[in-house]
């Protein structure tokens, strides 16, 4: 879906396609005809935004065969679909049995980082709609904080140096601007805004940026203002906003809350789980490790990054963390200007909730429409054009 902005900037709204297992191209395909086209249908548009996650084969098969590139370019034309934004934090293995830290691999001091990403950026701009202003894509924030000695940390300064390179290379020779977000998350070598100002300070502001999650956001108890204005001071663009909550218990010692936490304990990916207290932000880098008493009960609340439906509350007493995205959205989209264009409703986590729902597209369609709502009680158009 699009939007329009009171100053004129076209505002891209869609759902992150990793939440499909696929990691093939005809995997890819069928999701767009399977999910994809009937949450466009249940929303009732003409043209809905899907911000695919393609894995490293997916990308090498696009990348290097034009006529595979044309089968999924006309799919999405075919179903009412189309792309201004990857997803490329997860590079394969997304839906494993078991996934956790795999997830940050491989990470910015490796060179198959950097290849991945700059093929996603070709595949992109090769895919974005004729008229969108540019693209995104969506990166890991570096690497997981461990083990990250200055070393490798250098490489990855000169992954970044080269991948700016890359992307000027992509836009002289096909005329669309890419730009890469890299994405704050618990646990990482830039896991707060703060983080990313002093990591990824000093890069060029026109291909270079955040992806801001506003799970992630959440769960480091992060004021969502604060963060906005703290970007904005350093020259950080906020290349892409992740429409996500985590969930919270507001009093985790609460037998009720410890058992409704513990269904969220599943063993596929990773749900780091912080603590505000007096003193700061206590840090556990799993929700079970976090029950089983590395961090106290009686430090609260917690907050644990397990992506919640947006438009629904978790199971009581949880809740989730609505109100601290509607606050992203409205200090992103609220002011005089857009201060970011791309939106991605991003709910991988449909399939391990304690009671999954029958109807996946439903439940999307619905997470999109709560988004769609926020953002026009903010004073956003829809646009069909």
């Amino acid at each position: 879906m699009r939007f329009r902005h009171p100053d004129g900037t076209a505002v891209h709204l869609g759902y992150c396609s990793n939440v499909h297992q696929a990691e093939d191209l005809d995997g890819v395909l069928a999701q767009l005809a399977d999910h994809a086209e009937p949450v466009r249908e249940h929303l009732g548009v003409d043209r809905l935004g899907i911000g695919l996650w393609l894995a490293r084969p997916v990308v090498t098969e696009l990348a290097a065969d034009e006529g595979a590139l044309e089968r999924l370019k006309d799919e999405l034309r075919l179903r009412g679909l189309e792309t201004v934004t990857l997803n490329a934090f997860p590079y394969a293995g997304f839906h494993r049995e078991v996934v956790k830290k795999d997830v940050y691999l491989p990470d910015w001091a490796d060179e198959a980082r950097l290849t991945y990403t700059l093929d996603c950026a070709r595949v992109l701009a090769a895919l974005l709609p004729d008229d969108a202003d540019r693209g995104s894509v969506s990166t890991l924030p570096l690497a997981w904080r461990t083990p990250w000695p200055a070393t490798r940390a250098d490489e990855a300064r000169r992954a970044l140096d080269r991948l700016t390179d890359g992307l000027a290379v992509i836009e002289a020779r096909t005329g669309r601007r890419i730009r890469v977000g890299f994405e704050p998350e618990p646990g990482c070598v830039v896991e707060t805004t703060a983080q990313a100002v002093r990591q990824l300070g000093g890069l060029d502001p026109d291909r270079l940026g955040v992806c801001l999650d506003a799970c992630h956001l959440a769960v480091q108890f992060e004021e969502p203002a604060e963060a906005l204005r703290r970007l904005a001071d350093a020259g950080l663009p906020v290349v892409k906003l992740q429409a996500s909550c985590a969930v919270e218990a507001t009093d985790p010692a609460d037998p009720a809350a410890r058992a409704a936490l513990r269904r969220l304990a599943e063993p596929r990916f990773l749900h780091q789980t912080r603590a505000a207290t007096d003193g700061g932000v206590l840090a556990v880098d799993d929700l079970p490790d976090a029950l089983d008493g590395a961090l106290p009960a009686d430090a609260g609340p917690w907050r644990v990054h397990f992506h919640a439906p947006l438009h629904t509350a978790p199971e009581a007493p949880l809740r989730g963390t609505a109100d601290q995205l509607a606050q992203v959205l409205a200090g992103l989209l609220g002011g005089p200007s857009a201060l970011c264009d791309h939106i991605e409703v991003e709910t991988y986590t449909w399939s391990v909730l304690p009671e999954p729902p029958a109807g996946l597209s439903a439940g999307i369609a619905a997470e999109l429409a709560w988004a769609r709502a926020r953002l026009t009680g903010l004073g956003l158009k829809e646009d069909p054009s």
